[in-house]
């Protein structure tokens, strides 16, 4: 009847909102913007779109999502990038239920603390420079 119409188009105006304040692409400048890969943007609608059933079995993991599907997911977003890279055209990676959380994938090489639980982070030297007397 005319409440189940008013409803889905209720619905409908509510997803087509998640989406836009999820979507980091409609904050950069238009030019930028238009290089980001379309089905890019396809995966990441497609994935709010499916978020409310992806987050029971996924819940706090990374996940790659391209197609309609997850394609890949793990603990790292490292590994899951590169694995969901391998597998997919320009899948949507992405922390479920996290998706508010910055996360920085750094492409510099470093050495890397592996005893530290979860991401390693890169090994710096942070000493003090040497004073040379005048």
């Amino acid at each position: 009847g005319r409440g189940g119409r008013q409803q889905e188009r209720k619905n409908a105006s509510l997803d087509a909102l998640t989406i836009a304040m999820n979507d980091p692409v409609s904050q950069l400048p238009p030019d930028i913007a238009m290089q980001i890969d379309p089905a890019w943007r396809k995966n990441q609608a497609d994935y709010w779109s499916e978020r409310e059933r992806l987050h029971a079995q996924h819940e706090g993991q990374w996940i790659g999502f391209a197609n309609g599907k997850v394609v890949v997911s793990g603990t790292s977003p490292v590994a899951v990038f590169h694995a969901a890279e391998a597998t997919a055209h320009s899948p949507f990676v992405t922390c479920v239920g996290k998706e508010d959380e910055p996360c920085r994938i750094r492409r510099s090489t470093f050495n890397y603390d592996n005893t530290y639980p979860g991401e390693p982070p890169p090994v710096l030297d942070l000493s003090p420079p040497t004073l040379i007397p005048q």
